[in-house]
């Protein structure tokens, strides 16, 4: 198994958005980053955690916790003109972006701010925290996810 962060802007969809849905499944739908996408595509497999991070908020931070219930595949969003992740480039027959499943295993009482992580000793080499990473998904290494497992207690 791996672990992944997975940023949503909450006013777009939010941890609460996918509380809602029938199931509490959701498509990772709208990645227009080929890192992301590739990770999407062809690291992340059923079975897979992934803290849900809400980004653009204040203050930012880890909100809970979502295992991948369906790999990699198209994302229909780039073929639909009237979505706002419309891609005219992407093309049916050879798909360019990709999405996951995803289903809400955890909502936390509290979210983990970005202050705090950044606060606490054992998370100083996490890839969110590195200066200048954009990424909206992106791995996460076990020591980085227990460490911040446990700062729920």
């Amino acid at each position: 198994m791996r672990y992944w962060l997975m940023k949503s802007e909450p006013e777009c969809y939010g941890i609460d958005h996918l509380a809602k849905e029938p199931k509490k499944i959701t498509p990772w739908d709208g990645v227009r980053n080929y890192q992301a996408r590739n990770m999407m595509r062809d690291e992340m497999k059923k079975g897979d955690l992934a803290f849900f991070y809400h980004s653009n908020a204040n203050p930012p931070g880890i909100a809970g916790v979502v295992e991948v219930v369906k790999q990699g595949y198209p994302d229909h969003t780039a073929f639909d003109p009237t979505d706002e992740h419309y891609d005219p480039k992407s093309d049916p027959d050879n798909p360019r972006w990709f999405m996951v499943d995803v289903k809400l295993k955890q909502k936390f009482k509290q979210e983990i701010s970005l202050k705090e992580l950044r606060d606490n000793p054992g998370l100083e080499a996490m890839q969110l925290l590195k200066k200048g990473n954009r990424l909206s998904v992106m791995p996460v290494e076990k020591q980085h996810w227990d460490v911040i497992m446990n700062i729920l207690g």
